[in-house]
């Protein structure tokens, strides 16, 4: 699949301008994952114990991420039938209708339905904004329009946690209700996207033939594979993306599990997003002087060592730590999907990046499950850790292996 042609757009519009996008979706998706494995819990508690619904929140949210795995290998065929533009729009415009429907005192069942439907859509964003900065970047360059992309989206995640956190306070309690800002978050993005005036010639939709679709989906992973650095980059972005996910889901757990309120953890979160904006405003560079791997060794055997420290330290020293290893991750934010873009040729991209960002989902599959049986076989959550420490060490040892 070649690169796509764009009609017409306004004169100003560069790979910074999408980079920009970074600033809404980091916002709004912020805004979410801080109340987000706190509502499923709660979902479950109306069905189970404490630990039991604990552990439930791992599996829910594995299949959960098996599910987005699926619609990120599709993603090729979706560019098949609909331009990159005009899929962006129906995307954003469904996190911002799900989200907002999702804030309302719905059952479980449609709260879970929408949640689905939000999650097929936002893999779909995550997927498209690479494509247009990598269009888009021309001289740039992908590491200094990646580390923008991912400074704005931390600038917006910034106030988002404490935001969240004083939308529960004003509803007494209620964490559904920050979904409803988030989805005005997408609403306003789309509207930001739709300045830029980018015009594509539609796609002509041909009729769907399931059994070659699947086909195509096989041999265009496999073909992935076979590629010379391919595989190690899919390992080290699944590693990173392990991490994130072991701590966007149980971070909020520990911390209330500790006896800390609600607008302590807003605090713990928001002080986290710090590292990610001081850090990635010079990364950029820093990546092109020191090279990728570096910096993706630092965060990864950093983040293992704290993780380490988390399993058996308490206290307000806990939350010292969940703030400090975002240093760790800052380090490889701006870095981790860099082995694909630098190792794969631009007019193959969008062919191959939703196989690849399989790596962003799959670890949410894999990790929630480690996870929960970590805390059945020791009764405690915070054994989650463990996991981390070893994803991080074994991530570096793939990092500087010879294939």
């Amino acid at each position: 699949m070649g690169r796509e042609k764009y009609i017409s757009m306004k004169k100003n519009v560069t790979g910074f301008s999408f980079a920009n996008l970074g600033l809404f979706t980091g916002f709004a998706s912020s805004i979410v994952n801080a109340v987000y494995s706190l509502t499923i819990l709660g979902i479950f508690k109306v069905f189970f114990n404490e630990n039991i619904a604990s552990a439930a929140v791992g599996v829910y949210a594995a299949i959960y991420a098996l599910f987005a795995c699926v619609i990120g290998l599709f993603s090729a065929e979706v560019l098949r039938w609909f331009t990159k533009t005009k899929l962006l729009y129906i995307t954003m415009a469904t996190l911002g209708a799900c989200y907002c429907m999702m804030s309302f005192s719905v059952k479980p069942e449609t709260f879970i339905t929408l949640d689905y439907v939000a999650q097929a859509a936002l893999t779909l964003v995550n997927v498209l904004l690479p494509l247009f900065i990598s269009d888009f970047s021309k001289d740039v360059g992908m590491e200094k329009l990646n580390a923008r992309l991912h400074l704005w989206g931390n600038v917006g995640a910034l106030i988002a946690p404490v935001f969240a956190m004083s939308i529960v306070g004003w509803f007494n309690g209620n964490y559904r209700i920050p979904f409803l800002a988030a989805g005005m978050i997408y609403f306003s993005g789309l509207l930001f996207f739709r300045h830029f005036g980018i015009v594509q010639q539609d796609r002509v939709l041909k009729k769907v033939n399931m059994r070659k679709t699947w086909r195509a989906l096989k041999i265009n992973a496999l073909s992935f594979f076979r590629k010379s650095g391919m595989l190690r980059a899919y390992v080290v972005n699944f590693g990173f993306y392990a991490l994130r996910s072991m701590r966007l889901l149980y971070v909020p757990i520990v911390v209330i599990e500790n006896g800390f309120s609600n607008e302590t953890l807003g605090i713990v979160l928001s002080l986290g997003i710090l590292p990610y904006i001081i850090i990635e405003s010079f990364i950029g560079k820093l990546i092109k002087k020191y090279g990728v791997r570096f910096w993706l060794s630092l965060g990864f055997v950093s983040f293992a060592i704290f993780s380490l420290l988390a399993t058996f330290i308490t206290g307000h020293a806990l939350l010292t730590i969940f703030v400090l290893w975002q240093i760790s991750g800052a380090f490889m934010e701006a870095a981790h999907d860099l082995l694909f873009f630098n190792g794969m040729k631009k007019n193959e991209q969008a062919r191959y990046y939703g196989v690849f960002r399989t790596s962003v989902n799959f670890p949410s599959v894999i990790a929630p499950i480690l996870g929960t049986l970590c805390i059945t076989m020791f009764g405690s959550t915070s054994a989650v850790w463990l996991i981390t420490a070893v994803a991080g060490f074994l991530s570096t040892i793939v990092l500087w292996s010879r294939k």
